[in-house]
């Protein structure tokens, strides 16, 4: 699994996950390093919206954002329409499939 995030002018890194992804390596690999600098960056009117997988809805990573001061957008169920980066590749393709990224695998 390949994760990323991206505003109108900032973007994290592509971030090369090996294995299964649940509430606490979603926290600790994903959200602490990863999601919390690039919010800083952006400044005070960041608002971080994900999806409502079941690792990123997990108590200790609301509780994790929620401690953290993070403003988090309310994102409804089933709603691919909505999600910017479902846009980025409409048809469902893996464009990334075909890239060679320069990410440290994790796992």
């Amino acid at each position: 699994m390949v994760w990323g995030a991206f505003s109108f002018r900032h973007r994290t890194p592509l971030y090369y996950i090996v294995g299964n992804l649940m509430g606490q390596r979603y926290r600790d690999e994903i959200v602490a390093p990863l999601v919390l600098p690039a919010l800083h960056q952006i400044g005070v009117q960041a608002v971080f919206q994900d999806d409502n997988a079941t690792p990123h809805r997990a108590r200790l990573v609301n509780n994790f954002i929620q401690q953290a001061g993070v403003t988090r957008m309310n994102w409804p169920a089933c709603s691919p329409d909505f999600n910017p980066i479902e846009q980025a590749f409409p048809d469902g393709s893996n464009a990334v499939g075909g890239l060679e990224l320069l990410m440290q695998p994790v796992g």
